[in-house]
């Protein structure tokens, strides 16, 4: 049974967020906007007759609605040039996003996107549904990547960068100077560029996500990834639904205009319940935005996929979430947490 006792004690409710930010999540894009073309037409997978839920010994074949097409164009191949030259990584790449096409594409009406990680490329945890490097010691950390991360974005001309990073328990804070000085660097260089942060628990050290919070970012994010009941199947023993909830409400604490978001991956063995009732507790942190998206698993060392979630479930789990009072909600097959963030605001 999920209840308030998730919430931390050492975290206020935060504050509200201003009425004209409440304007744009409203007037934002709908669902069409996170997910690709082609589930707009349910005859791809009106007739499916796959099997959606893993028995014991199975593995589930991969349902229409989840096929994306292969990589490609000027702008994907632009992209991936310029962040090797500059020796950056992106989630996109590390965690083998479905996405990845679409958002690099861009488009004559779209923004090509990339979500740069910051902190090399080797995460010092090891959750199981993610396929990022790991080891005890990565890595020490590149001095220049703020200023080069700012330059690279400069060179695209985004209006809007979503900056996220591997978890660096090897460093006495986690990496959130480093965090805030990529935001530094990039509002100097564009003082109206929107940034968005997706960053580690910090452990749950509180001064480390004031250090974030107060950088001058936009949009802070941070993901509980699944339920309160799966978290220790899940994630790495380091994380628990507790701390990611505390985090979330502590940066709206210490800055109450700041945009907050996070998100949940389905078919990782939840129930109906499970999800309502974590949708709920978030709400009541004063989360402002909220994605869900399928659980993919990324190799076979990794978690099985327990459950494909049709698209119609999705819009059902969307429609709670615009009843639960997030002023967005997200919900897609192929919905994650970064995908198309550029058109939040």
């Amino acid at each position: 049974k999920v209840s308030a006792r998730h919430a931390c004690a050492r975290c206020g409710t935060g504050g509200s967020l201003p009425e004209e930010k409440k304007e744009a999540l409203r007037n934002g894009p709908g669902l069409r906007d996170f997910v690709c073309g082609e589930l707009a037409d349910s005859s791809a997978w009106a007739g499916y007759a796959g099997a959606l839920k893993r028995q014991k010994g199975e593995r589930l074949r991969l349902p229409p609605w989840l096929k994306t097409k292969i990589p490609m164009g000027k702008n994907y191949n632009k992209l991936k040039n310029t962040l090797r030259s500059l020796n950056l990584h992106t989630v996109c790449e590390e965690a083998r996003c479905p996405n990845i096409g679409e958002c690099w594409g861009g488009g004559e009406h779209a923004t090509a996107t990339a979500t740069i990680m910051l902190m090399g490329d080797t995460c010092t945890r090891g959750c199981r549904f993610c396929s990022v490097k790991t080891a005890k010691n990565p890595p020490p950390l590149d001095p220049e990547e703020p200023y080069n991360t700012a330059k690279a974005i400069a060179e695209w001309g985004l209006d809007y960068v979503v900056l996220t990073s591997v978890d660096r328990d090897d460093m006495p804070d986690g990496g959130a100077e480093h965090f805030a000085k990529t935001v530094s660097h990039l509002k100097e260089r564009n003082s109206k560029i929107l940034v968005e942060c997706l960053t580690p628990d910090f452990r749950g050290d509180l001064k480390a996500v004031e250090k974030v919070a107060l950088s001058g970012l936009d949009v802070y994010a941070h993901n509980v990834e699944t339920v309160p009941e799966l978290q220790r199947k899940v994630r790495d023993p380091r994380a628990n639904f507790e701390q990611s909830l505390c985090v979330l409400k502590h940066a709206k604490k210490v800055q109450p205009g700041v945009i907050s978001k996070t998100s949940i991956m389905l078919g990782l063995g939840e129930t109906d319940e499970q999800v309502y009732a974590t949708m709920k507790l978030l709400r009541e942190a004063d989360v402002d935005c909220l994605t869900l998206g399928q659980y993919m698993q990324p190799t076979k060392r990794h978690l099985k996929v327990e459950e494909y979630v049709t698209p119609e479930k999705f819009k059902y789990w969307e429609k709670v979430g615009n009843e639960l009072g997030f002023h967005y909600t997200a919900s897609g097959p192929l919905v994650r947490s970064s995908y198309k963030a550029g058109k939040l605001l």
